[in-house]
Protein backbone atom coordinates (compact mmCIF):
# COMPACT_ATOMS: atom_id res chain seq x y z
CA UNK A 1 0.00 0.00 0.00
CA UNK A 2 1.14 3.53 -0.38
CA UNK A 3 0.69 6.78 1.30
CA UNK A 4 0.85 10.31 0.63
CA UNK A 5 1.05 13.36 2.69
CA UNK A 6 1.26 16.94 0.86
CA UNK A 7 3.41 19.31 2.16
CA UNK A 8 6.94 18.30 4.01
CA UNK A 9 5.97 21.41 6.23
CA UNK A 10 6.73 20.61 10.11
CA UNK A 11 2.88 19.10 10.26
CA UNK A 12 3.65 17.11 7.34
CA UNK A 13 6.95 15.56 7.56
CA UNK A 14 6.42 14.80 11.29
CA UNK A 15 3.43 12.82 9.74
CA UNK A 16 5.68 11.34 7.34
CA UNK A 17 8.30 10.25 10.32
CA UNK A 18 5.18 8.56 12.75
CA UNK A 19 3.61 6.60 9.92
CA UNK A 20 6.75 5.62 7.98
CA UNK A 21 8.47 4.37 11.93
CA UNK A 22 5.10 2.52 12.05
CA UNK A 23 6.06 0.85 9.06
CA UNK A 24 2.78 -0.49 8.05
CA UNK A 25 2.56 0.36 4.22
CA UNK A 26 5.96 -0.12 1.71
CA UNK A 27 6.07 3.66 0.68
CA UNK A 28 5.27 7.08 1.93
CA UNK A 29 5.37 10.20 -0.76
CA UNK A 30 5.45 13.36 0.59
CA UNK A 31 5.31 16.02 -2.00
CA UNK A 32 5.79 19.82 -1.62
CA UNK A 33 6.22 23.05 -4.02
CA UNK A 34 9.57 23.54 -2.45
CA UNK A 35 12.13 22.59 -4.82
CA UNK A 36 14.84 20.03 -2.81
CA UNK A 37 12.83 20.21 0.72
CA UNK A 38 10.45 16.84 0.27
CA UNK A 39 13.92 15.11 -1.00
CA UNK A 40 15.46 16.49 1.40
CA UNK A 41 13.57 14.77 4.18
CA UNK A 42 13.10 12.08 2.78
CA UNK A 43 16.62 10.79 2.36
CA UNK A 44 17.27 11.86 5.99
CA UNK A 45 14.25 9.53 7.17
CA UNK A 46 15.48 6.70 4.96
CA UNK A 47 18.94 6.73 6.35
CA UNK A 48 16.76 6.28 9.85
CA UNK A 49 15.57 3.22 8.83
CA UNK A 50 18.60 0.87 10.12
CA UNK A 51 18.48 2.70 13.29
CA UNK A 52 14.75 2.16 13.88
CA UNK A 53 14.02 -0.79 12.25
CA UNK A 54 11.58 0.40 9.73
CA UNK A 55 11.35 -1.03 6.11
CA UNK A 56 8.97 1.49 4.63
CA UNK A 57 10.69 4.06 1.85
CA UNK A 58 10.11 7.56 2.22
CA UNK A 59 9.93 9.45 -1.11
CA UNK A 60 10.03 13.43 -1.69
CA UNK A 61 8.57 14.97 -4.78
CA UNK A 62 7.65 18.54 -6.37
CA UNK A 63 4.94 16.75 -8.64
CA UNK A 64 2.36 14.50 -8.17
CA UNK A 65 3.20 11.51 -10.63
CA UNK A 66 5.60 9.57 -8.19
CA UNK A 67 1.78 9.79 -5.48
CA UNK A 68 -0.41 7.91 -8.42
CA UNK A 69 -2.14 5.11 -7.13
CA UNK A 70 -1.92 6.08 -3.09
CA UNK A 71 -4.38 4.41 -1.05
CA UNK A 72 -4.81 7.00 1.30
CA UNK A 73 -3.67 11.04 1.18
CA UNK A 74 -3.39 12.97 4.07
CA UNK A 75 -3.40 16.81 3.11
CA UNK A 76 -1.42 19.50 5.34
CA UNK A 77 -0.54 21.74 2.61
CA UNK A 78 -1.95 25.85 2.95
CA UNK A 79 -0.70 28.36 4.92
CA UNK A 80 -0.68 28.33 9.28
CA UNK A 81 -1.68 30.70 11.44
CA UNK A 82 -0.52 33.74 13.10
CA UNK A 83 -0.60 34.95 16.74
CA UNK A 84 -4.19 36.95 16.50
CA UNK A 85 -5.60 34.43 13.28
CA UNK A 86 -8.14 32.57 13.56
CA UNK A 87 -8.75 29.49 11.61
CA UNK A 88 -11.40 31.02 9.27
CA UNK A 89 -9.18 34.20 8.47
CA UNK A 90 -7.08 31.84 6.71
CA UNK A 91 -10.54 30.69 4.62
CA UNK A 92 -9.64 32.41 0.77
CA UNK A 93 -5.96 31.59 0.51
CA UNK A 94 -6.23 27.95 1.64
CA UNK A 95 -8.76 26.90 -0.48
CA UNK A 96 -6.72 28.06 -3.70
CA UNK A 97 -4.19 25.47 -2.15
CA UNK A 98 -6.91 22.75 -0.98
CA UNK A 99 -8.95 22.92 -4.48
CA UNK A 100 -5.90 22.67 -6.84
CA UNK A 101 -4.56 19.49 -4.58
CA UNK A 102 -8.33 17.75 -5.06
CA UNK A 103 -7.81 18.21 -8.47
CA UNK A 104 -4.69 16.55 -8.89
CA UNK A 105 -5.06 13.35 -6.49
CA UNK A 106 -8.72 13.04 -8.16
CA UNK A 107 -6.49 12.56 -11.26
CA UNK A 108 -3.89 10.77 -9.98
CA UNK A 109 -5.61 8.45 -6.72
CA UNK A 110 -9.29 8.70 -7.77
CA UNK A 111 -9.10 5.52 -5.07
CA UNK A 112 -8.02 7.43 -2.45
CA UNK A 113 -9.08 7.28 1.08
CA UNK A 114 -8.24 11.59 1.99
CA UNK A 115 -7.36 12.85 5.29
CA UNK A 116 -7.95 16.84 5.24
CA UNK A 117 -5.99 18.94 7.71
CA UNK A 118 -5.97 21.98 6.32
CA UNK A 119 -7.38 25.04 8.47
CA UNK A 120 -9.98 26.20 8.49
CA UNK A 121 -10.12 22.44 8.84
CA UNK A 122 -14.21 21.62 8.48
CA UNK A 123 -14.33 24.08 5.50
CA UNK A 124 -11.37 22.70 3.18
CA UNK A 125 -13.12 18.92 3.94
CA UNK A 126 -15.54 20.07 2.34
CA UNK A 127 -14.12 21.98 -0.37
CA UNK A 128 -11.70 18.70 -1.02
CA UNK A 129 -14.48 16.61 -1.21
CA UNK A 130 -16.56 19.31 -3.54
CA UNK A 131 -13.78 20.18 -6.23
CA UNK A 132 -12.54 15.96 -6.34
CA UNK A 133 -15.89 14.68 -6.34
CA UNK A 134 -15.10 11.49 -4.32
CA UNK A 135 -17.94 9.90 -2.47
CA UNK A 136 -18.49 11.72 1.10
CA UNK A 137 -17.26 8.65 2.89
CA UNK A 138 -13.60 9.17 1.44
CA UNK A 139 -12.74 12.43 2.43
CA UNK A 140 -12.75 13.48 6.04
CA UNK A 141 -10.93 15.35 7.90
CA UNK A 142 -8.44 15.64 11.20
CA UNK A 143 -9.75 17.66 14.24
CA UNK A 144 -11.77 15.73 16.90
CA UNK A 145 -8.73 13.42 17.41
CA UNK A 146 -6.54 16.57 18.49
CA UNK A 147 -9.10 18.36 20.16
CA UNK A 148 -10.36 14.97 22.17
CA UNK A 149 -6.28 14.47 23.53
CA UNK A 150 -6.12 18.28 24.72
CA UNK A 151 -9.29 17.71 26.71
CA UNK A 152 -7.45 14.63 27.67
CA UNK A 153 -4.39 16.21 28.75
CA UNK A 154 -5.15 19.29 30.47
CA UNK A 155 -8.16 17.31 32.76
CA UNK A 156 -4.64 15.22 33.53
CA UNK A 157 -2.61 18.18 34.24
CA UNK A 158 -5.87 19.61 36.57
CA UNK A 159 -6.23 16.19 38.69
CA UNK A 160 -2.12 15.69 38.79
CA UNK A 161 -2.68 12.29 36.76
CA UNK A 162 -1.51 10.20 34.26
CA UNK A 163 -3.21 11.39 30.76
CA UNK A 164 -3.31 7.69 30.04
CA UNK A 165 -6.16 7.28 32.62
CA UNK A 166 -8.28 9.91 30.76
CA UNK A 167 -10.78 9.01 28.33
CA UNK A 168 -12.33 12.25 26.45
CA UNK A 169 -13.98 13.09 23.23
CA UNK A 170 -14.82 16.26 21.46
CA UNK A 171 -17.43 16.95 18.60
CA UNK A 172 -18.70 19.87 16.42
CA UNK A 173 -16.53 22.08 14.70
CA UNK A 174 -12.76 22.34 14.65
CA UNK A 175 -12.87 26.52 16.16
CA UNK A 176 -15.38 28.15 18.32
CA UNK A 177 -18.41 25.99 18.03
CA UNK A 178 -16.34 22.79 19.06
CA UNK A 179 -18.23 20.81 21.59
CA UNK A 180 -16.36 18.84 24.53
CA UNK A 181 -18.55 16.39 25.56
CA UNK A 182 -17.94 16.31 29.36
CA UNK A 183 -20.72 13.26 29.69
CA UNK A 184 -18.50 10.94 27.57
CA UNK A 185 -15.40 11.87 29.35
CA UNK A 186 -13.93 9.41 32.13
CA UNK A 187 -11.19 9.36 34.71
CA UNK A 188 -9.97 5.64 35.23
CA UNK A 189 -13.47 4.47 34.07
CA UNK A 190 -15.72 6.77 36.16
CA UNK A 191 -17.44 10.10 35.32
CA UNK A 192 -15.47 13.51 34.76
CA UNK A 193 -18.34 15.25 37.43
CA UNK A 194 -17.40 12.90 40.29
CA UNK A 195 -14.36 14.13 39.52
CA UNK A 196 -14.38 17.90 39.40
CA UNK A 197 -17.07 20.85 39.59
CA UNK A 198 -19.17 21.84 36.68
CA UNK A 199 -16.85 25.69 36.98
CA UNK A 200 -13.60 23.42 36.50
CA UNK A 201 -14.98 21.37 33.86
CA UNK A 202 -16.29 24.70 32.14
CA UNK A 203 -12.63 26.07 32.50
CA UNK A 204 -11.70 22.73 30.84
CA UNK A 205 -13.79 23.01 27.86
CA UNK A 206 -12.78 26.59 27.26
CA UNK A 207 -9.44 25.73 27.79
CA UNK A 208 -9.76 23.42 24.79
CA UNK A 209 -11.46 25.15 22.95
CA UNK A 210 -8.07 27.19 22.62
CA UNK A 211 -5.95 24.76 22.77
CA UNK A 212 -4.67 25.48 19.62
CA UNK A 213 -4.24 29.72 19.56
CA UNK A 214 -2.51 29.00 22.74
CA UNK A 215 0.14 27.26 20.85
CA UNK A 216 0.32 29.57 18.03
CA UNK A 217 1.04 32.81 20.67
CA UNK A 218 3.38 30.81 22.05
CA UNK A 219 5.65 29.92 18.97
CA UNK A 220 4.92 33.10 16.95
CA UNK A 221 5.74 31.52 13.69
CA UNK A 222 3.71 28.07 13.00
CA UNK A 223 1.33 26.50 14.46
CA UNK A 224 1.30 23.05 16.58
CA UNK A 225 2.30 19.93 14.70
CA UNK A 226 3.45 17.58 17.24
CA UNK A 227 0.28 16.37 18.56
CA UNK A 228 -1.75 17.06 15.29
CA UNK A 229 0.73 14.54 13.48
CA UNK A 230 0.14 11.67 16.03
CA UNK A 231 -3.87 12.46 15.43
CA UNK A 232 -3.48 12.00 11.60
CA UNK A 233 -1.13 8.89 11.81
CA UNK A 234 -3.58 7.22 14.32
CA UNK A 235 -6.62 7.70 11.18
CA UNK A 236 -4.46 6.45 8.65
CA UNK A 237 -3.28 3.25 10.92
CA UNK A 238 -7.01 2.63 11.23
CA UNK A 239 -7.63 2.92 7.16
CA UNK A 240 -4.47 1.02 6.41
CA UNK A 241 -5.10 -1.87 8.27
CA UNK A 242 -9.06 -1.53 8.48
CA UNK A 243 -9.10 -1.41 12.15
CA UNK A 244 -12.59 -0.22 12.27
CA UNK A 245 -11.45 1.77 15.81
CA UNK A 246 -13.88 4.65 16.35
CA UNK A 247 -12.28 7.77 16.27
CA UNK A 248 -13.89 11.80 16.61
CA UNK A 249 -13.20 12.81 12.94
CA UNK A 250 -14.85 15.36 10.75
CA UNK A 251 -17.01 13.38 8.52
CA UNK A 252 -20.32 13.61 6.43
CA UNK A 253 -23.78 13.36 8.26
CA UNK A 254 -26.83 12.36 6.94
CA UNK A 255 -29.33 12.44 9.46
CA UNK A 256 -27.31 11.60 12.81
CA UNK A 257 -27.77 13.52 15.41
CA UNK A 258 -30.59 15.35 14.04
CA UNK A 259 -27.92 16.44 11.16
CA UNK A 260 -27.97 16.34 7.81
CA UNK A 261 -25.66 17.63 4.89
CA UNK A 262 -22.73 18.94 6.66
CA UNK A 263 -19.37 18.06 7.10
CA UNK A 264 -19.05 17.74 11.00
CA UNK A 265 -16.57 16.69 13.93
CA UNK A 266 -18.61 13.34 15.08
CA UNK A 267 -17.63 9.80 16.06
CA UNK A 268 -16.84 7.44 12.97
CA UNK A 269 -15.92 3.86 12.64
CA UNK A 270 -12.87 4.17 10.18
CA UNK A 271 -11.98 0.88 7.49
CA UNK A 272 -10.30 0.68 4.61
CA UNK A 273 -13.29 2.71 2.95
CA UNK A 274 -12.90 5.67 5.21
CA UNK A 275 -15.65 6.41 7.45
CA UNK A 276 -17.17 3.13 7.75
CA UNK A 277 -20.19 4.28 10.10
CA UNK A 278 -21.19 7.53 12.31
CA UNK A 279 -21.33 6.31 15.55
CA UNK A 280 -24.20 7.97 17.64
CA UNK A 281 -23.66 8.37 21.40
CA UNK A 282 -25.70 8.96 24.21
CA UNK A 283 -25.71 12.51 25.07
CA UNK A 284 -26.85 14.72 27.06
CA UNK A 285 -29.89 17.25 25.85
CA UNK A 286 -27.75 20.19 26.18
CA UNK A 287 -24.49 18.58 24.40
CA UNK A 288 -26.67 17.48 21.45
CA UNK A 289 -27.89 21.14 21.30
CA UNK A 290 -24.87 22.51 21.21
CA UNK A 291 -23.72 19.88 18.51
CA UNK A 292 -26.67 20.68 16.07
CA UNK A 293 -25.74 24.47 17.20
CA UNK A 294 -22.22 23.78 15.65
CA UNK A 295 -23.30 21.59 12.41
CA UNK A 296 -25.71 25.25 11.64
CA UNK A 297 -22.98 27.39 12.48
CA UNK A 298 -20.45 25.14 9.76
CA UNK A 299 -23.17 25.23 7.79
CA UNK A 300 -23.24 28.48 7.23
CA UNK A 301 -19.35 28.70 6.58
CA UNK A 302 -19.39 25.86 4.29
CA UNK A 303 -21.78 27.79 1.66
CA UNK A 304 -19.07 30.40 1.76
CA UNK A 305 -16.68 27.57 0.17
CA UNK A 306 -19.12 27.29 -3.17
CA UNK A 307 -18.18 31.01 -3.87
CA UNK A 308 -14.30 29.90 -4.03
CA UNK A 309 -14.49 26.88 -6.37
Amino acid sequence: MKITVVGAGKYGSTTVQRLAEADIVSEIVMTDIVEGLPQGLALDMNQARPIERFETKVVGTNDYAPTAGSDVVVVTAGKPRKPGMSRMDLLEENAQIVGGIAQQIAQTSPDAVVIVVSNPLDEMTALFQRVSGFPHQRVLGQAGMLDSARLADKTAEKLGLSPLVVDAITLGSHGDTMVPVPSQVTVDGKPLTEALSAQDIAELVQATRDGGAEVVALLKTGSAYYAPSAAAAKMVDAIVNDTREVMPVCAWVTGEYGVSDVYLGVPARLGRGGVEEIVELDLTDEEIADLRAAAEAVRTKQADVDALI
